[in-house]
């Protein structure tokens, strides 16, 4: 088996017991404005604010000025990734060109080329741990923390053997220069909102 085959199997373990747990999960009366992902096998329910709301936009809206408006990104949309019982819903994830569906109308994990994580004070822990290790385990190229509380971005990128060789610190009101990764761009982070 190669790393790539290793990567699939790890991520269609559990597809059809997180199918299962978010069909239930639709059912629930979970409150308006709530996002819900599995991380770990445990549920988590994240209220969204406009501080979080604030910063998704600012980032999005550069990648789309520079891959145009068919560009696959989006905001809270599952995705499973490798470990037990990842059903992820990023903040902002970008897929490859001419990425689909599997035959279960799921998104690949091995298609995602980026992926940005807003700090919520109730989940900090798994956006800079379990998701994080996740992100590298599935060889994302660019994994992007924005964190309001802390009022800085930590980019990751180089995975390798299930973590990030590199990290870089930048302070909100500095440039991220991301010219050199699959997003080809700077990213300003003048505007972003802090908590």
């Amino acid at each position: 088996m190669t790393v790539v085959d290793d990567r699939i199997a790890m991520a269609d373990v559990d597809t059809e017991r997180l199918d299962e747990w978010f069909e239930r999960l639709e059912r629930m009366p979970v409150p308006e404005g709530f996002r819900v992902e599995i991380v770990g096998g445990n549920v988590h329910m994240t209220p969204q604010r406009d501080t979080h709301w604030g910063i998704i936009r600012r980032i999005v809206r550069p990648v789309e000025d520079r891959f145009g408006m068919d560009v696959t990104v989006f905001s809270d949309v599952r995705i499973d990734f490798p470990g037990h019982e990842n059903g992820f819903c990023p903040d902002v994830a970008k897929l490859r060109d001419g990425a689909e569906k599997d035959d279960t109308g799921h998104w690949r994990h091995q298609d995602v080329e980026f992926v940005a994580e807003v700090i919520s004070e109730g989940t900090a822990t798994n956006d800079y741990g379990p998701k994080k290790a996740a992100y590298a385990l599935a060889e994302v190229p660019l994994y992007l923390i924005a964190d309001p509380y802390q009022g800085r971005c930590f980019v990751y990128t180089n995975p390798k053997n299930g973590d990030y060789v590199t990290r870089t610190k930048v302070d909100f009101g500095d440039d991220v220069d991301l010219t050199d990764t699959v997003l080809g761009l700077t990213l300003r982070t003048d505007a972003f909102p802090r908590d």
